[in-house]
């Protein structure tokens, strides 16, 4: 679930004043990251790989599944998500290993 300091940040970034739509698309951020590295629980570094990926998909709201797009002129190509949040996801990612993920547990104290 969100957190409403993420939805303050995406909020300052973007201007978008709807939190129920902003926290949709940080819940959904953060369920490809965790899917996308393998995890149960999001690790500290994480946080701001799932607001950047909130913040395209907010600013590529109308314009789903478009590759590129001319408009008076100018032309515009989407990528799927910038390369600098796959290198910040991938040094979080898990293997699997015999076909298991090892994810290690949380200390208690």
């Amino acid at each position: 679930m969100a957190k409403s300091k993420d939805i303050e940040r995406v909020q300052t970034l973007t201007g978008e004043k709807d939190e129920d739509l902003i926290e949709i698309l940080l819940d959904d951020a953060e369920a490809f990251v965790l899917s996308y590295t393998n995890r149960t629980r999001l690790k500290t570094g994480l946080e701001k790989a799932v607001r950047d990926l909130a913040v395209i998909a907010l600013n590529r709201m109308g314009t789903e599944g478009e590759k590129s797009r001319s408009e008076g002129g100018e032309s515009y190509t989407f990528e799927d998500a910038p390369k600098q949040i796959y290198d910040t996801l991938n040094r979080y990612r898990l293997a699997r290993v015999g076909g298991k993920i090892y994810e290690a547990e949380k200390k208690q104290t």
